[in-house]
């Protein structure tokens, strides 16, 4: 067997010649270590400048205003419904104010703010698509109002019911499967629609937004799939081909009369109009229809019921009997349930488009789960298809082997293609990824928030500003963390996407009690949540935000580029996003404003400090300078007398005091003074230094060695050696100037601080040195992109504590720190103490 030194003689190792970039990067390297290159690299990463865009429109009153009203310091919690009931009373005022100016001008009401009619005539469509966007598949063909597009008009029939929904021409599956569910328990629909006057056409809805319950109005004007006959250009030619007694008319019924003839959603009773005016004027509060196109049913929920929604991955269930017993049982009671399935259907085919179902179940689309029923043993789940068809075609669906006249008669069910369906327990966990479940809170529960924004940086650590929550009263207490809903300001969302987590932990304990858990956190972002029980105490809630750039511009950017083309659309959604970004404008309390003055009047009393040392350390430099300078001057001139002392000979005199090349004797001391001879001179040889060599040089020589030019190192370190032993400092050792220590040089040295202290610098604004500078904007590189993640986030405290508070906890700048590492952190066993380095490592 060859050995393996063998092996190493037939290999030849050449270096592969260098390339400009190889030269470039070593020139680099030349310059900084590895570590200062990538210091400089995260130094110059951030932006020079943090902050946020919290106000859109110039000089906006209404988010003043907001921002005034948002509770500071420690908040105490308040009934759960108060939000609710407050708004509920404002959406009352305004509708009988607008009935009474109606009535007095004689004129059914038309909304100035989301008029669809002008809008979608005129060609602008701002209420059909967003800021930035087209929505093509949206084309509506005509607008008309309530009496004129149903005969009987009445907003309720029998009631809301889940039999009532049934989805329109646009993506807002989930909002409908959020209404199936909630028909499901009595008065939840009613409560969203607070106030409305069928004659005037006037309708007052409630929607929570943000932690809080807010008003929306809307007239009786609906989107069409038909346009008016007299305005008609498709059907109308093949219309009038047929010879009818009233032509118009009867086009008018067919395609204008009755539910169908509505563009978006629609009640399954021709004559009922709840429907189509909530889904208008969810619409409305976000902007336009197509900001409400794909969601979930959870949020859709929270939305119309201020609940908290948990997400759950059928496949994370841990104990399915458990689940079906303590949960699931419980639907339309504690909770309320949605499903879906289809998350990551395409991820093989990113591509693909087309329609994919799971026998019956169409993936990417939300479901309601109307009931769950144990019967004779069998676990059955009821479902409900917001299309108000195409079903589930396993087993227990409609004319499966499973039914027979006996279990129809248990579960009262008819076959039917109504969108109403039965699945086994069993089924529903196989055939859908994901279950949304919303609790749901009642008036013993209590409510406390509060919200500030964060700078997040590119690491996701867990943030030093937290929130402090103080626990009188032992019990269940439900903590959501949530960021504003971008889904209300689309197109004008930051160009950064952020993910939330946070921990519980009690204070002055390091471990943490519960943490946030979302199974869907790539996909539902808006908040995270969690369920505890807790003894009275002091808790802190720490966060960890994770932002990553996407695609979208930043907000800045977009104002500039759409405000001289779309004015009344920006200041629709700006108004919107201004409003909501009050929230995040950090308000300081009193105790906040004491505590910041404190920390400047030290950090200017210690920068007064340390300039003090400073400029005495300057000085006492001076003086010993000039006091070397003055004993220098002093040593010549005792030289030079004694030199005129001695007897002089000529020429003899002449040779004692020079060497034969002309050079200084050793231990001659030379004038201060401007150096006589020139260059040239010294590199002819006429001055080779004290005690050169003869013949020698005092340039570096350059020996050239197989076509590289280097200097001759040796015969300049071997020189400078010859130069320092050549040097008699005898003058200076005898001279009666020479001082033995510091305090002898600074004998006779003042310093006053009033005297030689420059004067203070007069308060500067705070903003005058955040705020760039022309130059700095002229001097900064186009091409960077710096981070600059800034999130606005609040805390919702749910308990049955009335004493309960919260505040946040703001860092000070001298002591900020980071938390602690989760335990399940690959990191978190290297920072432990009792963490150490092998000893012996095995290679």
């Amino acid at each position: 067997m060859e050995s393996f030194d063998d092996d190493l003689t037939d290999m030849a190792f050449t270096t592969p010649p260098l390339s400009s970039r190889s030269d470039c990067r070593m020139s680099r390297r030349a310059r900084q270590t590895p570590q200062d290159t990538v210091r400089q690299f995260w130094d110059q990463f951030n932006t020079k400048y943090p902050g946020k865009v919290y106000t859109v429109l110039p000089d906006n009153p209404y988010a003043r205003t907001k921002a005034s009203r948002i509770p500071k310091g420690v908040v105490q919690g308040q009934n759960a419904g108060k939000s609710y009931e407050q708004a509920r009373r404002e959406c009352r005022r305004s509708v009988e104010r607008i009935v009474k100016e109606c009535q007095r001008l004689n004129q059914k009401y038309t909304d100035p703010h989301f008029n669809i009619e002008v809008d979608l005539k005129s060609g602008k469509k701002d209420y059909l698509f967003g800021l930035t966007e087209t929505n093509m598949h949206m084309q509506p063909r005509g607008v008309k109002r309530v009496t004129e597009i149903f005969e009987n008009p009445s907003f309720f029939v029998n009631g809301p019911t889940a039999s009532d929904v049934r989805q329109g021409r646009d993506g807002d599956c989930w909002f409908m499967a959020a209404l199936c569910t909630m028909g499901n328990k009595e008065e939840l629909i009613e409560q969203v629609c607070v106030a409305r006057d069928e004659i005037v056409g006037v309708y007052g809805f409630v929607f929570y937004r943000d932690g809080d319950w807010q008003q929306c109005i809307v007239d009786d004007k609906l989107y069409l799939r038909a346009a008016d006959y007299d305005e008609s250009v498709e059907e109308r030619p093949v219309w009038d081909n047929i010879t009818r007694n009233d032509t118009e008319e009867e086009y008018r019924r067919v395609w204008q009369i009755g539910s169908r003839a509505l563009y978006f959603a629609q009640c399954v009773d021709d004559n009922e109009t709840w429907l189509p005016l909530l889904e208008k004027a969810y619409a409305k509060a976000h902007g336009d229809y197509s900001s409400i196109e794909g969601g979930f049913v959870g949020e859709a929920i929270e939305d119309l019921t201020g609940g908290v929604t948990s997400d759950i991955l059928t496949s994370n269930i841990l104990d399915k009997d458990r689940f079906w017993r303590d949960e699931l049982m419980k639907v339309n009671k504690e909770f309320l349930f949605g499903c879906a399935t289809g998350l990551f259907s395409n991820w093989l085919d990113p591509k693909y488009l087309g329609p994919k179902d799971r026998k019956g179940i169409a993936e990417n689309h939300s479901y309601s789960i109307m009931e769950a029923r144990e019967v004779n043993g069998e676990r059955l789940v009821r479902l409900r298809n917001p299309w108000g068809k195409k079903e589930w075609s396993g087993a227990w669906s409609d004319g499966s082997e499973q039914w027979t006249p006996e279990w129809m008669k248990l579960l009262d069910h008819k076959f039917g293609n109504d969108g109403f369906f039965w699945i086994s327990y069993n089924d529903l966990l196989k055939k859908y990824q994901h279950l949304d479940r919303t609790r749901l809170f009642g008036p013993e529960w209590t409510v406390t928030q509060q919200w500030t924004a964060l700078n997040v940086p590119w690491t996701a650590d867990y943030h030093s500003t937290k929130f402090l929550l103080n626990v009188t009263k032992p019990g269940s207490v439900v903590i959501v963390l949530s960021q504003l809903d971008s889904r209300y300001f689309k197109g004008l969302a930051d160009e950064y996407r952020f993910k939330l987590k946070f921990r519980l932990q009690k204070e002055g304990e390091d471990d943490y009690i519960v943490r946030s858990n979302s199974s869907l956190e790539h996909f539902r972002t808006r908040s995270v949540n969690a369920e505890v029980t807790l003894k009275p105490g002091r808790y802190h809630v720490l966060m960890k935000v994770t932002a990553e750039r996407s695609d979208a511009s930043a907000t800045e950017d977009l104002v500039r580029s759409l405000a001289p083309t779309k004015r009344e659309k920006l200041v629709q959604i700006g108004l919107s996003y201004d409003l909501a970004h009050a929230r995040g404008l950090v308000i300081e309390t009193e105790k906040e404003k004491k505590a910041r003055e404190d920390r400047e009047r030290r950090r200017k009393h210690a920068e007064r400090r340390r300039l003090t040392a400073e400029t005495k350390r300057k000085l006492q430099k001076e003086w010993i300078q000039d006091r070397k300078r003055d004993a220098r001057k002093q040593r010549i001139a005792e030289t030079l007398s004694v030199k005129c002392r001695r007897p002089t000979t000529g020429s003899s005199t002449l040779s004692e005091t020079t060497t034969r090349d002309g050079g200084p004797q050793p231990g001659q001391i030379l004038p201060d003074g401007p150096v006589q001879q020139s260059p040239s001179d010294i590199t002819n040889g006429n001055h080779e230094g004290f005690g050169a060599e003869p013949g020698r040089q005092s340039i570096p020589t350059i020996s050239v060695q197989n076509g590289d030019h280097r200097p001759d190192f040796h015969h300049n370190r071997k020189r400078r050696r010859l130069l320092h032993s050549s040097l008699d400092t005898s003058y200076s050792t005898r001279s009666s100037t020479h001082f033995h220590n510091t305090h002898e040089l600074l004998e006779g040295f003042e310093f006053d601080s009033e005297l030689d202290m420059p004067p203070e610098e007069e308060e500067v604004s705070e903003a005058k040195h955040t705020r760039p500078t022309a130059c700095d904007i002229l001097l900064e590189d186009p091409n960077s992109d710096p981070w600059n993640a800034v999130c606005v986030v609040g805390l919702r405290i749910y308990s049955k504590d009335p004493n309960l508070s919260l505040e946040v906890g703001r860092p000070l700048a001298e002591g900020d720190v980071e938390a602690a590492l989760d335990m399940d952190d690959p990191a978190a066993s290297a920072t432990s103490e009792n963490f150490s380095f092998p000893r012996n490592s095995l290679y």
